[in-house]
């Protein structure tokens, strides 16, 4: 405890500590040529790092016996401390592996409930072969993803996210795209979906974290045109409720559209307007990069969507 609390004091900047790896050596030893050999040095650099420790601890650490060295006060005091700090470096830099078969808790992913239902079908089959033990918790998106993932609130977020702020890391998933759906025996679900037939339909819209326009509006607004927006919802499977009850219809991404046509209650069209592909991508901060359970999760959501996109190219 004395030993430690000196210790706390020197300024570790100054200090070379490979030193108390070789001082480790020659007290185990308590021979310089031994320990050099021991440590894949010379026994000249040996003996010289033996005097610079000599000199650090103002003590003479080894000391000449009968039939060799002998260990001084000092060196036999501080010995089981100098064995406790190498074995918590030692701890410390250990790379610890992630077993998923005994691996216990939760994950938690921010994803909205389109993602949810594309991915987490997959995600949990994959988890009842490889992590039985776990559970999965899905956490809706806001508009402060970076910081829920900066902060630990969730371990990764799958989303459509155009640039990734620093600190967090993105690999793309899948493409998606935009299609607009209306309820089966909907006025316009005969009618070639021209421009101006689209903009004359009551739209509805979903604005999962409650700030911003949605890529539509943008896009009809650079063009000078507006689409009449009657209802505004949360998520997306609110909306397919409703939509499938009224004359409204919505524009949304192919997989959940996919999703909700098996019920057979929608026609899908494409939308009269380029909007582009949709890039879905993973998030994680950058802090998890190499650690085992982040990089086997990362596995797992990956593998999840690479089953879903291939069941959607099969339909």
């Amino acid at each position: 405890m004395i030993y430690i609390l000196i210790m706390q004091q020197v300024d570790l900047r100054r200090i070379d500590l490979n030193l108390l790896v070789t001082l480790d050596a020659l007290l185990e030893e308590r021979n310089v040529t031994r320990a050099a050999a021991r440590l894949g040095m010379s026994q000249p650099a040996a003996s010289r790092a033996l005097g610079r420790l000599r000199d650090m601890f103002s003590d003479a650490l080894l000391v000449d016996g009968p039939g060799g060295y002998l260990l001084s006060a000092r060196a036999t005091e501080l010995r089981p401390a100098l064995r406790q700090i190498l074995a918590g470096v030692g701890a410390l830099l250990e790379t610890r592996p992630f077993d998923p078969p005994s691996a216990a808790g939760s994950l938690r992913l921010l994803m909205t409930d389109l993602h949810a239902a594309v991915l987490a079908p997959h995600l949990l089959s994959r988890l009842a072969e490889e992590a039985p033990v776990m559970n999965l918790d899905i956490l809706p998106p806001g508009p402060a993803i970076a910081a829920m993932l900066e902060n630990e609130t969730v371990d990764a977020a799958v989303g459509v996210i155009e640039e990734a702020p620093s600190g967090i890391l993105r690999r793309k998933l899948f493409e998606d795209r935009f299609v607009t759906i209306m309820r089966k025996g909907h006025p316009a679900s005969g009618k070639k979906l021209t421009l101006d037939t689209y903009l004359a339909l009551d739209h509805m819209t979903i604005n999962v974290t409650g700030t911003g326009p949605a890529p539509v509006d943008e896009l009809l607004w650079a063009m000078g045109r507006r689409r009449r927006v009657r209802t505004r919802v949360p998520n997306f499977f609110a909306a397919l409720e409703i939509a499938a009850g009224s004359d409204l219809v919505m524009t949304l991404p192919e997989s959940l559209a996919r999703t909700a046509a098996g019920a057979a209650r929608f026609v899908m069209l494409p939308p009269p307007l380029d909007l582009g592909p949709i890039a879905v991508s993973l998030l994680w901060h950058a802090r998890d990069q190499d650690a085992p359970r982040h990089i086997w999760l990362r596995s797992l959501i990956v593998a999840a969507a690479e089953m879903s996109v291939n069941m959607d190219s099969r339909r």
